[in-house]
């Protein structure tokens, strides 16, 4: 183990700055998802989201973090850090030598919670609240925790085996994406559904807006240092994000005769979501490939696919997250340059066919890990407690029947 550096006063703020940044994405999605549910609904949706920063960091400090960045086996991290034990001020060199231990933790910390907020998307108007908690809990443990470990801890399987994913491709967008996806199939479509449900757009432009603002320390603030790594991984994070929201309004109007708000800020995550994995490894020009490709291949995935095959991916986790994490890592093995970030390893257009197949075998490795530990989980959770409320209650609404609240008092 190399020794650490003296603490970088400046790679210390932006670590923190950008933990913050991450925790915004999380009541953002809140507000970005519950904008699009009905009006009966949305405070279930924000509870959820604030359930996650609740739960999920109290798990982080007392196991989650150990598990997935401690030393341990390929698969596994062991328990030296249990309770936090050890995690202060020291930096360590194994991931941030130029930062407080604890300030890595936490901003990892802020990732692993915003990943099982995605699948809300999947599982809206119709999973019961405390059936949530339980899959959450299991959730983090058995699949996000494993797959960090393997993809980003510095004895992790897929590590040594040279996969690149900068902020979480894999860790983050595939692993929600297919859970969701998952999840959905396994509890089903909602009752009576007739319509979209988008019931106050302009809280999903705000919700979505901050995503986009967030996003910014979530993939500048994995560089975990203030360089030029973390700069490129800002402009390419704005490009492809850009590009895309340009690319999926464009297919919309020449699709439908019309370009749309919705599908635009829709864009704008596809693209922040494609281009998580390569934002540190890639140029700006190929970034705003990344993200004028991935723009259409979300649209048709859920004004398509999702149609086509029937299944109630209420807000499209899947079909922009799943999809759009799965195109970023192969992208990643495409357009990566050692140019841009010396710690990675150049792409297939470079001549490296190596780093291309290990980027398809970890995506593909993470669907199939996912999907069967996610499936596993659904029906232990549905077994013991069950997974859905009754009818009336979904009828009736998730808020007053879940939490007995009401979002618009003033207008019933």
């Amino acid at each position: 183990m190399s020794q650490p550096l003296p603490i970088n006063a400046g790679d210390t703020a932006w670590v923190l700055i950008s933990a913050g940044l991450v925790m915004l994405m999380t009541p953002a999605l809140a507000f970005f998802y519950g904008g699009m549910v009905r009006r009966k609904n949305i405070l279930a949706i924000l509870m959820k989201c604030f359930a996650c920063l609740g739960v999920v960091l109290l798990l982080w400090a007392i196991y989650g973090y150990s598990l997935a960045f401690g030393r341990g086996n390929a698969f596994i991290g062991g328990l030296e850090w249990l309770g936090l034990q050890g995690v202060g001020a020291a930096p360590n060199p194994d991931y941030a030598p130029t930062v407080p231990h604890s300030a890595f933790m936490i901003f990892q910390a802020m990732f692993a919670v915003i990943t099982p907020a995605v699948i809300i998307g999947s599982l809206v108007e119709r999973i019961k609240f405390s059936a949530f908690l339980v899959f959450i809990v299991l959730w983090l443990t058995l699949v996000y925790i494993p797959i960090c470990h393997m993809v980003w801890a510095a004895d992790g399987w897929l590590k040594t085996k040279g996969v690149l994913d900068f902020a979480g491709g894999c860790v983050v967008e595939i692993n929600c994406g297919v859970a969701g996806l998952v999840s959905a199939l396994i509890l089903g479509r909602r009752i009576g559904l007739t319509r979209p449900t988008l019931h106050n757009l302009p809280l999903v432009i705000l919700g979505g807006g901050l995503l986009w603002f967030g996003w910014l320390g979530f993939n500048a603030g994995s560089a975990l240092a203030a360089n030029g790594v973390a700069a490129n991984a800002f402009v390419t994070t704005n490009l492809a994000a850009a590009a895309a929201a340009v690319s999926w309004a464009t297919v919309e109007w020449l699709m439908t005769g019309k370009p749309t708000m919705f599908g635009t800020i829709s864009g704008v995550i596809a693209g922040l979501v494609a281009i998580t994995p390569a934002c540190g490894f890639v140029e700006p020009w190929a970034a705003m490939i990344i993200g004028f490709v991935v723009g259409p291949l979300s649209f048709f995935a859920v004004s398509t696919i999702k149609q086509k095959f029937g299944y109630d991916d209420s807000l499209d986790a899947f079909g922009v997250h799943g999809v759009g994490g799965f195109w970023g890592m192969i992208a990643t093995g495409i357009f990566a340059t050692t140019a841009v970030n010396p710690a990675g390893a150049n792409g297939l257009l470079l001549g490296n066919i190596a780093t291309f197949k290990t980027q398809i075998f970890s995506a593909c490795f993470t669907v199939i890990y996912c999907a069967v530990a996610t499936a596993l989980i659904c029906f232990a959770v549905d077994k013991v407690l069950g997974l859905r409320v009754t009818p009336e209650e979904e009828i009736m609404g998730l808020d007053l029947t879940q939490h007995y609240e009401r979002a618009y008092t003033m207008l019933e």
